[in-house]
């Protein structure tokens, strides 16, 4: 097939942030399919206009379109509008077989219907965040009319889909409660990299020996994005209860966002930064397998809100694939899957004394922790496999342009 891929925020492994549309793509290459990539240059200066390269066989399409997790929502509406806007005519001028558009933002379901359409070919949208639940939850679309102008575009999103790949149970849900057809709705969750994260060729000791004030006690390691959704001040706030409980226990966020300066100045309020909690900037993709080789325990994080419970974070899979032990701090199916396979534990949201002494025994267990590692990775083995999903996703977009039955 040739595949018109849409995703704004595409990631190569060089770069900090999720990838999971690079290694999708990259694998839908190895198996003989053609991929134009057509995504946006963040970062300031450099090219004005669409420029492409080649990744791992996948042909890129950049156009600069400046954004970072530091800006407020009308500052990213903008941008989300920009590129939807240029985007449109390129990929509409890209030969394909099938329109692969990617959520989010939901904006990209735009151009990935005016490609399929003026191309006459069918596309397949993935749902990575259910909206506008969430940003309806969060405050971030406060006015009637935006709020009615979200559900429109999700509406449009769903009846211009010939397939939706939906991230988790709960997204799938939501899809179909809106009246997509349920036998035309794939999961598909994040996956484990399980050939990226092996625990036996990553060099647990690299990120310990780059920063000695860690010491040699236990380290629980948040790695990813600091957003107003991600909750992270939670982490300084166990850090000073477990201080005074005279824990020897280290935490360490990596990454950068929004929120990134309230973290920061919530650990210097309680007395922790630089002492038992600790802030380093994000890491590319390819040195995230040494971070958490070093850590006891990973984190994935969100703010008390039962919209996120259907999320599908990278961070999550990341610490599956390297058999680390993941603490939660929401309830859903990932909390079912911990519960049910003794991979991590589930944190009480809001009460960080409570989620500090939970912490300490679990990571003093030393038997119980490597039990758990070893649950993870096997969870990410059994059922989180990148490769193993690559080909779940080839299946729905060849249906998406031969439906089964059809042709045979």
């Amino acid at each position: 097939m040739r595949i018109t891929y849409l995703h704004q925020y595409f990631n190569t492994p060089e770069m900090s942030g999720g990838t999971r549309s690079y290694e999708m793509a990259r694998r839908l290459v190895a198996m003989g399919h053609e991929v134009n990539m057509v995504t946006s240059w963040r970062e300031e200066g450099g090219e004005r206009d669409w420029y492409e390269t080649e990744e791992a066989g996948i042909r890129v399409h950049w156009l600069p379109v400046p954004y970072s997790n530091h800006m407020g929502y009308s500052e990213r509406m903008r941008a989300f509008v920009r590129f939807a806007w240029r985007s449109a005519r390129k990929a509409a001028s890209i030969p394909a077989d099938v329109v692969f558009a990617t959520s989010t933002p939901l904006t990209i379901a735009l151009p990935g219907a005016y490609a399929a359409r003026k191309q006459k070919v069918p596309m397949v949208f993935e749902v990575r965040d259910l909206w506008p639940e969430l940003p309806i939850a969060m405050g971030a679309l406060p006015n009637p009319l935006m709020r009615s102008g979200a559900r429109w575009l999700e509406r449009f999103a769903y009846r211009r889909s010939s397939r939706i790949v939906a991230l988790s149970p709960g997204m799938k849900g939501g899809v179909v409660s809106s009246g997509y057809p349920e036998a035309k709705v794939d999961v598909i969750p994040n996956s484990a990299d399980l050939g990226l994260f092996d625990p036996d060729a990553a060099d647990g000791d690299a990120f310990r020996e780059s920063h000695p004030e860690l010491g040699e006690g236990p380290l629980v390691v948040y790695a990813g994005t600091m957003g107003r959704i991600n909750g992270v001040g939670y982490v300084p706030r166990i850090a000073a209860a477990a201080m005074a409980n005279g824990s020897d226990v280290q935490f360490v966020v990596v990454g950068a966002g929004q929120e990134e300066e309230r973290v920061r100045q919530i650990a210097e309020d309680a007395g922790v930064l630089g002492k038992n909690f600790h802030m380093y900037p994000a890491l590319p993709k390819r040195e995230m397998p040494s971070l958490l080789a070093g850590a006891d325990l990973a984190l994935s994080l969100f703010v008390n809100l039962e919209s996120m419970w259907a999320n599908s974070a990278n961070k999550f899979f990341d610490a599956l694939a390297s058999g680390t032990p993941v603490a939660i701090n929401y309830g859903g199916w990932q909390a079912e899957l911990l519960r049910d396979t003794g991979a991590g534990l589930v944190l009480p949201p809001d009460a960080p004394q409570e989620a500090a002494a939970r912490l300490e025994a679990f990571l003093a267990d030393r038997e119980g922790l490597q039990g758990a590692g070893e649950a993870s990775r096997d969870l990410a083995r059994s059922r989180f496999s990148r490769d193993d999903l690559a080909v779940q996703l080839e299946r729905v977009l060849q249906d998406a342009v031969a439906p089964a039955g059809k042709g045979a």
